[in-house]
């Protein structure tokens, strides 16, 4: 494994960006193709991210890119390479994994760039595949052993059962997960995820990551999970996990973390069951004695999810319901009829001084991202959790 990455490596990976700018999409396809062919790797993937317009396939071909312009300062990729440790290490990915990925790589290089790819050039890319692997898998044995040597932590999967089932709206549902051997769990920090893994009967094998929907308590986790249309885990879950069902679960991963700060304001903005995590860094903030805005929308009240409750926990809160019933208007469990747009929140939080958490579907985190940095947040203060590539949200 690479010590460094040699200046003539660095020269050849650099001279290559044009043809991955030309050629890089269908490389990672090649490359997933390759991948995906081997049964145990293929259980690693959600499979509904692969296809032709797959984000999937978008992020790792902007990855790859941005590896490829910056190979030569490389501190520009800390934040994304601490973000890819923390999703390798909710899904298990182990060290013996890498080499499958450098197979495919180089391999889809060679088979889509042909001439082109002389021995230099793929020699090259395995240097820098290698050097960049080893700062991953360093960092993760790291993430591993903290987790695994901390108070209630483990390592690899550990059996959960289902203690208890709550229907939250007609297509939401929390469970409530306790461990099987009756131990104590490792105390999350809020904002993170647990990560599944399943062998549905009929469905295959699958692995998930499902935000924690409670505060750190060391005794069990809840997880919040909306039904997806064809939703494969999610059907199942909704359908036929009961209680006393037992699930596989890895420790809490995951960057998107509440800061320790008592000191700093806080405002937490979600959409839809983007709320998750929220609930987690709200049941905190309230047990901290700590003040915090919380602004959610969502289209109308049947999805509105621990609404009451949520909103008890909130210093101040705001609702927003994009197309309320006229049941909801008489029932006035919502404060603001419409969209949450970034001129609201220019004018109604305090973008001089706040720490911003951000949790949602994709419009919705690009609209506030984007807002916000326009009303002059600082990147610094703008912290977000997105299930999908951060570049596919258009964000600068």
């Amino acid at each position: 494994m690479a010590q460094s990455i040699s200046e003539e490596t660095k020269a050849i990976v650099k001279a290559t960006v044009p043809a991955l700018e030309a050629h890089g999409r269908t490389i990672v396809t090649e490359m997933y193709a390759r991948l995906l062919a081997d049964e145990e790797i293929r259980a690693l993937f959600n499979q509904s991210h692969q296809g032709g317009s797959s984000p999937q396939h978008e992020a790792l071909t902007n990855a790859i890119l941005a590896y490829a312009k910056n190979i030569d300062n490389l501190g520009a990729l800390a934040g994304a390479v601490e973000r890819i440790a923390n999703k390798h290490v909710g899904l298990q990915i182990q060290e013996a994994h890498y080499e499958h990925v450098a197979n495919a790589l180089i391999g889809a290089i060679a088979h889509v760039l042909g001439e082109a790819a002389t021995d230099e050039v793929l020699n090259a890319w395995g240097e820098a595949y290698w050097f960049l692997a080893g700062i991953l898998i360093g960092r993760e044995k790291e993430l591993y052993q903290d987790k695994a040597q901390a108070e209630g932590g483990w390592d690899g999967w550990r059996e959960f059962r289902i203690a208890e089932r709550r229907q939250e709206t007609g297509s939401v549902i929390s469970f409530i997960l306790k461990p099987v051997d009756g131990g104590a769990v490792l105390k999350h920090q809020p904002g993170q995820y647990l990560s599944f893994d399943f062998d549905l009967p009929g469905v295959g094998r699958h692995r998930r990551n499902y935000s924690i929907s409670s505060k750190p308590n060391g005794d069990y986790y809840r997880i919040t999970v909306k039904r997806e249309p064809e939703g494969a885990v999610s059907g199942w879950l909704h359908e036929q996990a009961v209680e006393g069902t037992v699930l596989r679960v890895a420790p809490p991963a995951g960057d998107f973390v509440l800061g320790d700060s008592a000191e700093t304001e806080v405002v937490l903005l979600s959409a839809g069951v983007g709320l998750t995590p929220m609930v987690s860094m709200l049941e905190t903030l309230a047990e901290r004695g700590q003040s915090a805005t919380y602004l959610h929308a969502t289209l109308d009240g049947t999805q509105l999810v621990m609404g009451e409750a949520v909103k008890s926990l909130a210093s101040r809160s705001v609702t927003f319901f994009e197309a309320p019933s006229e049941e909801d208007r008489s029932a006035s469990n919502y404060d603001v009829e419409g969209r949450i747009s970034p001129e609201w929140l220019a004018a109604n939080t305090a973008t001089e001084q706040a720490n911003y958490y951000i949790c949602g579907p994709k419009g919705f985190m690009a609209m506030a991202v984007n807002g916000l940095k326009t009303a002059g947040v600082p990147q610094d203060r703008i912290h977000f959790e997105f299930f999908g590539p951060a570049s596919d949200l258009d964000v600068a």
